[in-house]
């Protein structure tokens, strides 16, 4: 299973992102794009169906006998579009609720999107296949925290890209522990 998690300024600008694969086995699953075409119709654009629908990979018959991978789930491409898309959403939420943090404010077939949203309106996305509210709870809380000792750090610029390789080993680690 994996999570994709992006922290954006104020003016939505990406600053950091993660792509966390979780131990837990993900299930494989046919494109629900796809399942009801046939498949000659799908060849061509299996890389895309795949993509769009979330799933993790394609494998597709040649000629040869063997397989051949197509696209998949993974393409960060389409990760960041889903991100993207629900900015909009998760600007609706925050206008409507107090809280920072904001739980499932969108989906995309599979994709789950939470939001975290801090008093300086800096958000956190993330985006999961499972259903893990307690634990996205406290990673977003961790990487909360370590967000605000990089910014305390006099030698970063605020709401510049986020480089620092100790930053980048604790979310890691945080998501190890929480996700």
């Amino acid at each position: 299973m994996s999570h994709h998690l992006f922290l954006l300024s104020p003016s939505d600008t990406p600053l950091y992102s993660l792509t966390h694969f979780s131990a837990k086995p993900s299930q494989a699953a046919q494109s629900p794009l796809s399942a009801n075409l046939p498949s000659w119709s799908t060849s061509a654009f299996a890389g895309t169906l795949t993509a769009l629908s979330g799933a993790s990979s394609v494998v597709q018959a040649s000629t040869q006998g063997g397989g051949v991978r197509m696209g998949g789930g993974q393409d960060r491409h389409v990760i960041q579009m889903i991100a993207n898309a629900s900015l909009d959403v998760i600007e609706e939420v925050v206008r409507r609720d107090n809280g920072m943090y904001l739980k499932s404010v969108d989906k995309f077939n599979e994709w789950t999107v939470s939001a975290f949203v801090t008093p300086g309106n800096m958000k956190f996305v993330l985006l999961h296949e499972g259903k893990n509210d307690e634990g996205i709870r406290l990673f977003f809380s961790e990487v909360w925290e370590l967000y605000v000792k990089t910014t305390l750090n006099p030698f970063h610029t605020a709401h510049s890209g986020i480089v620092s390789g100790v930053f980048d080993a604790r979310v890691r680690a945080s998501a190890r522990k929480h996700l």
